[in-house]
């Protein structure tokens, strides 16, 4: 009974992951089309203590392939132990102080953020990330030839070839797989906020973070699924070369973990109920693997049927990984038979984790969804 439950499962499972590699190549890649600069941007970066890694992405702001008058820089300082200050830029550097009001710092440093914007269009990203020099050109001719009022964008990690390193670089590669397959079938569920843009009316059309301000995380994805149940068709992902951002992977395992738990922990809150469906798919593909793989060691009973489907999974998801490396120009894959062997284990710990136990974020703790000092 339990074999044939895995299988079924894991059938289920590679249907729905092949549906998501059809769904990324029905979003072409978008070039700019060199149209004259005219959208006014306000760079939003919510902060606590990275005196290290704010210079590096401000030096990459300072080299964007943009005029400097059409952007500016709000850094949104959430009770930081240290001052940070900026040196001398061409453009424009606020520091604002994030004022508390919900259960999520980033929420409220986002809703911070939109009482002092100064243009139209906001665009989020993270202190620990650097910026290539077309990407607020991309993300403005893009504007200007669709209609749109919020743009999602891939990110990417720039790490060593280390294990740890290369096995944060396939889970993200992963999770960006999912997110352009689903934008590609009609379902866009999740975004990451280290690259995500909107307008500041759009944002009060849907009325902000309201309804999920309990929730500790989630300034993202929550806001992308308010705005592709009101209204999808001003909600499109930007699947461009020209507009992946880089941020820095985690540098040791328990770090690594309480992220992932962070990043679960919001999923039974989703609105989307394509989201939710996918989440359980997810997560019985990688228990009903594992429980292939016990079976193969311990039973000789139908063992070259478990091996097919443990192949089975691992082929899908070899091949959306594949894709979405290709399309992030990740090269490095010394490790793709370990991690994919590995990640169930791993994916499977977190989904349980998440339900039950805490978790620390930024010198902070965490439970469930909720936030405690």
């Amino acid at each position: 009974m339990i074999l044939l439950t895995s299988i079924l499962l894991i059938t289920i499972y590679c249907i729905t992951i092949s549906g998501l590699c059809y769904g990324f190549n029905k979003i072409k890649t978008y070039q700019k089309s060199d149209l004259k600069p005219q959208t006014k941007f306000s760079i939003v970066v919510p902060f606590r203590d990275e005196a290290q890694n704010l210079p590096l992405l401000l030096d990459s702001f300072s080299q964007l392939n943009y005029p400097s008058h059409l952007f500016e820089v709000l850094l949104v300082d959430d009770a930081s132990k240290e001052a940070f200050r900026p040196e001398c830029y061409r453009f424009g550097i606020q520091i604002i102080q994030n004022h508390r009001q919900t259960n999520s710092p980033k929420k409220d440093a986002i809703q911070t953020a939109i009482t002092t914007l100064n243009t139209q269009w906001m665009v989020t990203t993270d202190a620990d990330c650097v910026a290539p020099k077309n990407w607020l050109l991309t993300l403005d001719n893009y504007i200007q030839t669709h209609k749109v009022a919020m743009l999602a964008a891939a990110v990417n990690y720039d790490g060593t070839n280390s294990f740890l390193h290369q096995f944060q670089q396939l889970d993200l590669s992963s999770l960006q797989g999912a997110t352009i397959g689903s934008f590609g079938l009609g379902q866009g569920f999740m975004c990451n906020g280290a690259n995500f843009a909107y307008t500041k009316a759009f944002f009060e059309e849907l009325n902000g973070f309201h309804g999920n301000a309990t929730i500790s995380s989630g300034d993202d994805v929550f806001l992308l699924q308010k705005a592709m149940a009101h209204a999808p068709e001003k909600v499109h992902y930007l699947k461009s070369k020209n507009c992946i951002i880089t941020t820095k992977p985690l540098n040791n395992w328990k770090s690594l973990f309480y992220q992932r738990v962070r990043w679960a922990s919001k999923t039974s809150a989703y609105q989307s109920l394509f989201g939710k469906l996918l989440a359980v798919v997810v997560f019985g593909g990688n228990v009903s693997w594992i429980l292939l793989v016990v079976h193969v060691v311990i039973e000789a009973n139908q063992r070259l049927t478990a091996v097919i489907f443990i192949l089975l999974k691992m082929s899908v998801d070899i091949l959306l990984l594949l894709q979405t490396n290709a399309f992030l120009n990740t090269k490095k894959r010394s490790y793709l038979l370990a991690a994919n062997l590995f990640y169930p284990f791993f994916s499977t710990s977190v989904a349980i984790y998440s339900l039950f136990g805490k978790y620390e974020w930024k010198g902070r703790y965490f439970t469930r969804c909720y936030f405690f000092l």
